[in-house]
């Protein structure tokens, strides 16, 4: 199934990703998940974000076009805890170009996923973004996420040489 909605000057149509639509996602994400984005490994954009994800959970991996142009793409999973009656869904990624965001594209993504999540049995979707991605959590909070969580991570460079203390030696 296919969800369809004006946009701009055309029809946007959200459709299951396939292995075609593997090079303009990649550089989708290319362009908006860079390092000013997210500087951890925790949140790197590489090509086996598209082929884990589109391998395990292909109908959650989802892109819009409008004519023949990909204009963004979303790619989430479930996850079942041990002891826990609930199955979440995880929107892993959302991408949209960057002259086109707040057109409608991202919302529409987000719309087909859920539905398709809730058809799935997910009782709670989670999405996580950088705390001061404020775009971001406005575009969520327009979805209906609230209850913002933050989230500490901590890095140490181990390539960076010890300073040595004043008086001991080596």
């Amino acid at each position: 199934m296919t969800e369809s909605a004006s946009v701009g000057n055309g029809t946007l149509r959200i459709r299951e990703m396939t292995i075609d639509d593997f090079p303009e996602v990649f550089h989708i994400g290319e362009e908006v998940f860079t390092a000013e984005y997210s500087q951890s490994l925790y949140r790197t954009w590489d090509e086996y974000e598209i082929t884990t994800l589109f391998n395990s959970d292909n109908e959650l991996c989802l892109v819009a076009e409008t004519g023949e142009s990909i204009l963004g793409f979303a790619l989430g999973t479930t996850v079942e805890k041990h002891n826990s009656p609930w199955k979440y869904g995880y929107l892993v990624w959302l991408g949209v170009h960057r002259g086109l965001q707040q057109g409608g594209v991202g919302s529409g993504l987000f719309k087909e996923i859920k539905r398709r999540m809730r058809e799935q049995g997910v009782r709670m979707i989670i999405i996580d973004t950088s705390a001061d991605n404020e775009p971001a959590i406005r575009f969520f909070q327009k979805q209906g996420f609230a209850d913002t969580q933050q989230h500490v991570y901590m890095s140490l460079n181990l390539a960076r040489k010890a300073k040595k203390k004043p008086g001991k030696k080596p």
